[in-house]
């Protein structure tokens, strides 16, 4: 299965509470359906010292979120576009922005 969105691609949230914001995708958990997206569904983790002279404190790191919930970025537009795929003469397949037809680099 040929996968819509990859690691390092650029996305936009489209539901939930941070719709609308763009980050890039820093890991893809395709058995889970789920996404971890830079700067999108950040969670605070309240961390006490480790040690002697260890530094305790607030934590903020990125949750997963649903794939259906982001959207890929169009490379020619900058708008968000489905994805589609072509197969090229090679027989390489590639994936294609739908709205405007461009090949999506990654």
């Amino acid at each position: 299965m040929a996968a819509r969105i990859r690691k390092g691609d650029s996305v936009v949230v489209i539901a939930g509470s941070d719709k609308g914001k763009r980050g890039e995708v820093l890991q893809v958990m395709p058995k889970l359906n789920r996404a971890v997206v830079q700067g999108v569904a950040m969670k605070t983790k309240h961390q006490k010292p480790a040690g002697a002279g260890q530094q305790g404190g607030r934590i903020e790191s990125e949750r997963a979120i649903d794939l259906s919930n982001v959207m890929l970025i169009d490379p020619k537009t900058d708008q968000p576009t489905r994805v589609g795929f072509r197969i090229l003469d090679d027989k390489r397949k590639v994936r294609v922005a739908r709205k405007t037809g461009a090949l999506i680099e990654s």
